[in-house]
């Protein structure tokens, strides 16, 4: 049941470590450098929101509602997204700090990842499909039956996938990246 609808909205420096979020549907609204580590927000609807400058470290988002929301400058440290509402889930990243969250078996067409870093991030049976991962440190990411068709890796780096065990069909891969691909095999690339 949604207790509060705000709509077009402002939160600023707000720390919601201490105080928990009000629960409801936040509609068009923007967070900028508010705290929410640890924070319960799970149930929580949030559409076409914008949070920049934030920390989420560790933030647990059990149902909830994710609608076009993107995550700009946010530190993301070990957020469990793959305990998020499913429905409608559609997510954008720049310049943000993700290692070890978990996107487990979630359907991410189309999202994309600019200039973060991943580092030994979960995406094991996720639908990457049509995805971009643009400047992004994907040092011991883990893709495991992970739909990756269409997706592009250009200008991304550490990362390690066995084509064997994902679908990389169409996907996008720089010359000096090809040895991620490669890594399974214990040979040397010169």
């Amino acid at each position: 049941m949604i207790e509060k609808y705000i709509h077009t909205k402002n939160f600023n420096k707000l720390n919601y470590e201490e105080k928990a979020l009000t629960k409801g549907e936040y509609d068009h609204c923007a967070f900028i450098e508010c705290n929410f580590t640890k924070a319960d927000l799970s149930g929580i609807n949030f559409i076409e929101c914008t949070f920049e400058l934030c920390n989420f470290s560790l933030a647990s988002l059990k149902t909830a509602s994710l609608n076009e929301v993107k995550f700009l400058d946010c530190k993301l440290l070990g957020v469990k997204f793959n305990e998020c509402n499913e429905f409608l889930l559609s997510l954008h990243f720049e310049n943000c700090d993700l290692n070890l969250a978990s996107f487990y078996d979630l359907k991410l067409k189309s999202t994309p990842f600019i200039n973060c870093n991943l580092k030994e991030v979960d995406f094991a049976g996720s639908d990457l499909s049509y995805s971009t991962f643009d400047k992004c440190d994907l040092t011991r990411a883990i893709f495991e039956n992970t739909n990756l068709e269409h997706t592009n890796f250009l200008t991304s780096y550490n990362y390690t996938l066995d084509p064997e065990k994902n679908d990389i069909q169409k996907a996008k891969f720089s010359q000096d990246g090809i040895s991620g691909l490669l890594d399974k095999y214990n040979i040397v690339i010169d």
